[in-house]
């Protein structure tokens, strides 16, 4: 995801209604012809639609000026003025706009072919053929069109994920997401080698799953060490998630107090979000200490190792992740029945 952009401010313009015309019929055998002016179009609306080829915003970012077309000019012989162009805005799913100044949500995009009508172009002037009276036979006056409106707005992106990995720098999530999807992340033995989030597809024949990997996250993320809580945001809609924790490091039970911690900070639902904890590099000398600790401060919790190098404990991560997702997807079907009944 070179280029990866997940937030942006833009500024959208509705077109403006055009000019109704003043206009008198020109006809060889009409002396007096009568007004015929005709009505000025639409202006163009803004329009938002979701597309999941789009994965970043950073198309928004390198144009974020938007603006619809305006309508046409009415002419004689009550001609229509032309409606003026809708500009149709593409953001990938996930996408919240809000109003910059006040924070409010204006809208949330997200599924594949949703659209969003933002800005309603200004409506088009009558043209004069509308004022003639018994009167005024010759009136020589037309409505001007509507102008159009502009706003600016902020643009968020909340990748949209089933499960989403949490985990200190070098826990091994990019590794374990690209042996369990179709990702390709960079890999490193060195910290934060994941510097933008990465969603990945894990193939199961009861059905796909999504799998989010966010950059590592450190003790004090919160006041912006490390590379702070910019991307817990695209962990916000997922279901259910992973604590990654290298089984090899000193204090496991520590690393998930600490995750859990910095979560609470950013937002408090994450810490009550299903979840599994998974020890990473179960192959090392030291993992089976490191599995026992983690065992015995969370008891009541489900814990699994694994390891990416030598694919033990893969097929049972893969079984706790879909009995994961399915258990709270059929959570989430149940509450409109319950809210109803």
């Amino acid at each position: 995801m070179n280029g990866f952009v997940d937030e942006t401010t833009i500024v959208v313009t509705s077109g403006s209604g055009g000019d109704g015309a003043v206009s008198f019929r020109r006809e060889k055998y009409v002396p007096r012809g009568g007004p015929d002016g005709g009505d000025g179009g639409k202006g163009g609306d803004v329009i938002f639609a979701v597309r999941t080829n789009l994965k970043t915003l950073s198309h928004l970012k390198l144009k974020r000026i938007f603006k619809a077309a305006d309508g046409g000019r009415g002419a004689g012989q009550r001609m229509h003025g032309k409606d003026g162009a809708d500009v149709t805005i593409t953001v990938p799913p996930g996408t919240i706009l809000r109003d910059p100044e006040s924070r409010q949500v204006v809208a949330d995009l997200l599924s594949d072919g949703q659209t969003f009508t933002f800005l309603r172009g200004g409506r088009g002037g009558k043209g004069n053929s509308h004022y003639a009276t018994s009167v005024n036979q010759a009136p020589r006056y037309a409505q001007k069109g509507i102008a159009g409106e502009s706003r600016e707005l902020k643009a968020e992106l909340h990748l949209i994920a089933d499960v989403g990995f949490v985990g200190q720098p070098n826990a091994g999530k990019s590794t374990l997401l690209s042996v369990l999807t179709n990702a390709r992340p960079l890999i490193g033995d060195y910290p934060f080698t994941t510097r933008t989030p990465m969603l990945g597809l894990m193939r199961l024949p009861q059905r796909d799953v999504i799998l989010a990997d966010i950059p590592g996250i450190i003790e004090g993320a919160s006041q912006g060490k490390g590379m702070g809580l910019m991307f817990l945001r695209h962990v916000e809609r997922c279901a259910a998630l992973l604590y990654l924790v290298d089984l090899s490091s000193q204090d496991c039970p520590g690393t998930v107090r600490v995750l859990e911690a910095e979560l609470a900070t950013y937002a408090s639902s994450l810490v009550g979000r299903p979840r599994i904890l998974v020890g990473t590099k179960s192959d090392l000398p030291q993992a089976a200490d490191g599995l026992a600790a983690l065992v015995s401060a969370f008891p009541a919790e489900r814990i699994l190792a694994l390891s990416s190098f030598s694919r033990e404990g893969l097929a049972e991560l893969k079984t706790a992740i879909l009995q994961l997702v399915t258990a709270q997807k059929a959570s989430e079907a149940d509450e409109p029945r319950s809210a109803a009944g």
